[in-house]
């Protein structure tokens, strides 16, 4: 059986690759659990500062497989709510990792591969990727990806492309918010690498707390318990190793420690 995902770390980037390609990068349980355990360990690992995923073949991912869903369609509801929640597991490991990552669109994206491109930090893409959110064609709705697909492209614009299942280009993306940058094909490889060189001068410790920090303060509706959390977090990056690190190699025009390493 071939291997659904293979993985390929250099220095501190990891290098994630959905390899499915005759069938469009498309999900299966296999690949989905696949895939949650090589996010967990590269949480896990402190070697891993960078995560970058991508697909084989033509395609980024084309959601879920056919056949996968013709059997659970043949499931019943509990099985079918197992199921669901091995995706969500997936897209939650995956939008709260711990280490920066970054979705490489060279191709289209439709249904669960659209809640892959929006649940990364760093979403950059062709001008030739499509997208939908086809679901609704088949009666269903992008239910468990909803959550990180909204917070891409906003309620308004969710409202649209969730009901008509029409799809999008690039153009698009980029406008809404589910694509950061869209450059040539020629050239994608090369914004990906600006990106991660970007990133791995970040501090370590920095960017783990950086999703957790946008998260709070998009879902905190008190304001002084997060004026709190807030002084807390600084504090505390203020007076750790790596912050004392940051601060003097600035002070004293040096590069970092952790960006000398890379």
């Amino acid at each position: 059986m071939t291997e659904p995902l293979s993985t390929h770390r250099i220095g501190a980037v990891l290098r994630l690759r959905l390899e499915r390609p005759e069938l469009h990068n498309a999900f299966d349980a296999a690949l989905i659990a696949r895939l949650t355990v090589a996010l967990e360990d590269a949480a896990a690992d402190p070697a891993v500062r960078v995560v970058v995923l991508e697909g084989a073949g033509t395609s980024f991912s084309a959601g879920a497989d056919l056949n996968w869903m013709r059997g659970m369609a043949a499931a019943g509801e509990a099985e079918n709510r197992e199921d669901a929640l091995a995706l969500a597991r997936l897209m939650r490991t995956l939008d709260e990792l711990p280490k920066p990552t970054i979705a490489r669109v060279h191709g289209a994206a439709f249904g669960g591969g659209v809640g892959l491109v929006a649940c990364c930090d760093v979403a950059i893409g062709v001008p030739g990727a499509k997208f939908g959110l086809t679901e609704s064609r088949l009666g269903l709705l992008p239910a468990v990806i909803s959550p990180y697909v909204v917070a891409a492209i906003g309620p308004r614009q969710a409202r649209r492309w969730f009901a008509t299942a029409e799809m999008f280009d690039a153009a698009q993306a980029l406008r809404m918010g589910l694509l950061h940058e869209v450059v040539e094909a020629d050239a994608l490889d090369a914004a990906v690498d600006r990106q991660l060189a970007l990133l791995l001068r970040a501090g370590p410790a920095a960017s783990a707390a950086a999703k957790r920090l946008v998260r709070e303060v998009a879902l905190q509706p008190d304001r002084d318990r997060l004026d709190q959390s807030n002084a807390a977090l600084i504090a505390a990056l203020r007076v750790s190793a790596e912050g004392q690190e940051g601060l003097g190699a600035f002070l004293d025009k040096r590069t970092p420690a952790w960006a000398r390493e890379n």
